[in-house]
């Protein structure tokens, strides 16, 4: 089981509390975890990732293990402690300001 810890606004959309668990078949990369996230919680589509190009929106980094993913590659595998569930996959609404 992959354990995902989403923002709070996206826990009250998917109506969840705390870290959300699961399962993804296959290699676990930011693409599979994503995907099996928006099949389990279809009311996320579109929130973490743009509809049509399926890439990061721009207010929305993913961390792993203290290290920032959201630049990596969708495909690239995750650290094994993430993937073993040892570790949680981080999904934070980044802040703007000035």
């Amino acid at each position: 089981m992959i354990r995902v810890v989403l923002p709070a606004h996206l826990q009250t959309l998917a109506r969840v509390r705390g870290e959300v668990e699961l399962e993804v078949s296959g290699s676990v990369t930011q693409c599979s975890v994503l995907d099996a996230l928006e099949a389990r919680y279809p009311m996320l589509r579109g929130t973490i990732r743009e509809h049509d190009t399926r890439q990061r929106r721009a207010f929305v980094r993913f961390f792993a293990c203290e290290e920032d993913l959201s630049h990596e590659s969708q495909d690239a595998l995750l650290p094994e402690p993430v993937a073993l569930g040892r570790e949680p996959y981080l999904i934070v609404g980044a802040m703007a300001g000035g």
